[in-house]
């Protein structure tokens, strides 16, 4: 009986004690600093202080990924099964799909949509999935002159156009088919409802496979009914990677950072880092024409597509144009045209910043 007496006084103390705290710190002076009075640190000093915080448990998350890599079998074959895949889970899983599609998705084209830039040209991509279903299909066929004509035209149509040529085309070898992973599918630039529309619908196509991955808690609230089990046709993996967004936050301003739009040499390095070996080298030889031509406008796009394919760097204009469209997106490349009317490319960074930024490349 007595243990029970204490505990009511001591809860009764409490309450007394809190709300007496209250009372007094009403009372009380408030403060007059402001959050602008706080000293920010420079963004790429915090940034860089960041990307080099030391990864724990580094053994556990290794054993953790080689665990995902024994499912990589099942998920090419829910792939095979018409089925589109979505990775969920605390953590980028920006290498994991990356490392997916390098190592079991090698016998299929694999088109990739980075949706954490501030911005994505999805008739771009259309364009570049039409262009390989209409040459997987032609070496499969044998009968080059009709799609030919129609690989001709794809520039100039629209996306419904090209919707329906992909909704279109039929193949008896359910095999033939191409894979889009989508980095961060619920990222700022794909969440209005007009690209997630088009995103179903490319989906939805017989050639068509999607691989993507969400972040953000109300990513689901995207997609109907209708998008979920007919279009996407979603299998969804729960697969926590615990691994930094070192890529992926680059595009967001810090709370802590001072704010900038200059494009930083170490934020250019992260990004072109993210990019294939190929890509990386076209921007290299873009950066050296801008070092050794400082009083040009920049590089004609002719002349890099020419030096590009000395170099076997790219195959075709097409290849070159999805380099400079990521190039673009990621606000690393800019155009313009010069005085003759040509287009020409150019690195929007100072004669240093590009100096280190091809150093920090070639480290």
């Amino acid at each position: 009986m007595e243990d029970i007496d204490n505990i009511e006084e001591d809860e009764f103390g409490f309450s007394r004690n809190y709300f007496l705290a209250k009372e007094l710190g009403g009372s009380s002076k408030r403060s007059a600093r402001k959050l602008s009075d706080i000293n920010l640190v420079d963004e790429q000093e915090l940034r860089e202080t960041a990307f080099n915080i030391e990864t724990k448990h580094e053994k556990e998350i290794s054993e953790l990924m080689n665990e995902y890599k024994t499912m990589y079998p099942k998920w090419v074959f829910e792939l095979r099964c018409g089925f589109g895949l979505l990775m969920y889970g605390f953590g980028s899983k920006k290498g994991l799909l990356e490392d997916f599609a390098s190592s079991s998705l090698t016998e299929y084209s694999v088109v990739v949509i980075n949706g954490y830039l501030p911005s994505v040209n999805l008739k771009q991509v259309l364009l570049a999935i039409a262009e390989l279903l209409s040459e997987q299909l032609k070496s499969r066929r044998r009968s080059s002159v009709s799609l030919a004509k129609g690989q001709e035209a794809f520039p100039s149509r629209s996306v419904d156009d090209i919707l329906s040529f992909l909704h279109g085309s039929q193949s008896e070898d359910k095999d033939c088919f191409i894979c889009v992973v989508v980095h961060n599918i619920d990222g700022p630039a794909l969440r209005d409802p007009e690209s997630q529309q088009t995103l179903a619908q490319l989906a939805s196509c017989s050639h068509i496979r999607i691989i993507a991955s969400i972040d953000h808690v109300n990513a689901p609230l995207l997609w109907d009914k209708k998008m979920v089990h007919k279009q996407f046709n979603w299998l969804w993996h729960h697969v926590p990677t615990f691994a930094p967004y070192k890529v992926e936050g680059v595009f967001f301003p810090l709370v802590l950072a001072q704010g900038s739009t200059a494009q930083t040499a170490k934020t250019a390095a992260i990004v072109l880092q993210s990019l294939t070996p190929n890509a990386q080298n076209v921007f290299k030889i873009l950066a050296d024409y801008q070092l050794s031509h400082t009083d040009e406008d920049g590089m004609p796009t002719e002349d890099l597509y020419s030096a590009s394919r000395e170099r076997f760097f790219v195959s075709s204009q097409v290849t070159l144009n999805s380099h400079l469209t990521e190039f673009k997106d990621h606000e690393l490349v800019k155009t313009k045209r010069n005085s003759d009317g040509q287009e020409c490319l150019n690195i929007p960074l100072s004669s240093d910043a590009l100096r280190q930024l091809l150093l920090d490349l070639s480290q």
